[in-house]
């Protein structure tokens, strides 16, 4: 996949930013919640880590306007290889997710490698089209080894049929305790996450949760995926009682490009 020029040198320069290689640190050990004091719109005054949340000028998640998108005919496939491994279910309070022990596979940009890290949900969806907010969102987290810096796929998710990849967890969601707690999933097949997308959107953005490090990778796949109502009730059922909705509200674009790849008008 490639990205703009003015997206690459916004980039490459992530090694140069102060506290870039700790963010990976949002996966714990934050205080943070989506309510109240300690919600969204206070995230920035909570500790000074935090400050991009409130003075960031590229933060996500963003609304997705299909008509101020840039058809990018630079744009190529995704190229991912997921594995089947060791995996563990957590629940870090404000996010339910999957890490991996084993080396699960890797995203490729613009000749750059990522693994994927971790995989976590959102209910309701951060990102949204149109104004239309989904009813849950897939995000995979992959790091590059090389500078620390972050790519996310996202996935929106429409209340309707079971989602294949949470009917294989759902046993260890049953069994999932509060806050800091994990369940060992064993092998977890993950090979439908490598399914060609034949349509999706990427930008610059930064982590939706704090320090919400900027410079992120986005890309929001185009296909919808469906999520039944059970799914979403036992996603909700682990989460602390001040992030039940954890989604973090639309962020401004400020001039920010959205790029479209679009297999069928290639």
């Amino acid at each position: 996949m490639l990205l703009m020029a003015s997206q690459l040198s916004i980039v490459f320069s992530l090694s140069l930013l102060p506290g870039i290689a700790s963010a990976i640190d949002v996966f714990g050990g934050m205080e943070f919640s989506y309510l109240g004091k300690d919600g969204p719109d206070r995230w920035g005054m909570l500790e000074p880590k935090f400050a991009p949340c409130s003075i960031g000028k590229r933060q996500s998640p963003i609304n997705i306007q299909r008509n101020l998108t840039v058809h990018n005919k630079l744009l190529k496939p995704l190229t991912r290889n997921y594995n089947s491994v060791n995996a563990t279910l957590f629940n870090k309070g404000y996010s339910v997710g999957v890490r991996f022990e084993e080396y699960p596979g890797d995203l490729w940009i613009n000749g750059k490698n990522y693994s994927l890290k971790q995989f976590h949900w959102h209910l309701p969806a951060e990102h949204q089209i149109e104004g239309q907010q989904f009813a849950a969102e897939l995000h995979l987290v992959h790091q590059a080894a090389v500078d620390g810096s972050f790519a996310v796929i996202a996935a929106l998710y429409q209340e309707s049929n079971a989602d294949p990849l949470i009917c294989r967890i759902i046993e260890g969601l049953k069994h999932l305790g509060g806050e800091n707690t994990t369940v060992p999933l064993g092998i977890l097949n993950i090979n439908e996450l490598n399914r060609r997308s034949r349509k999706y959107y990427t930008y610059v953005g930064s982590l939706t949760t704090p320090p919400c490090s900027e410079n992120v990778i986005w890309i929001i796949l185009g296909k919808v995926m469906s999520i039944s109502k059970e799914q979403i009730i036992a996603l909700d059922i682990p989460l602390n009682s001040d992030c039940k909705k954890n989604a973090r509200p639309c962020q401004p674009l400020n001039g920010r490009e959205v790029d479209m790849y679009d297999e069928l008008s290639c």
